[in-house]
């Protein structure tokens, strides 16, 4: 037991190390798929199959991250569109 908690911290860490020097859309998708796959593991556990469960949750979390960060550069979040030199509203 002791060595699956150590095995998972060190994945997480590796995980973690992973997103240095990533894209903001990137970072959004990840953000999702990690979200998604948290929600979706506790509410799979309630039907008997977690792992299941975190799979379709990071699908649909990574899925729903990157149509957020679309959605935000058609608005002009972070440098494109209306006149934005960098991050924020572009105004």
């Amino acid at each position: 037991m002791r060595l699956r908690h150590l095995a998972l911290l060190l994945v997480a860490g590796l995980g973690l190390s992973g997103c240095a020097g990533m894209n903001p859309t990137q970072q959004r998708t990840a953000t999702g798929a990690l979200g998604g796959a948290a929600v979706g593991g506790i509410l799979g556990s309630f039907s008997g199959n977690a792992g299941l469960g975190a799979l379709l949750g990071a699908g649909v979390g990574g899925a729903g991250g990157y149509l957020y960060d679309q959605s935000q550069q058609s608005r002009g979040g972070y440098g494109g569109g209306r006149g934005g030199g960098g991050y924020g509203r572009g105004y």
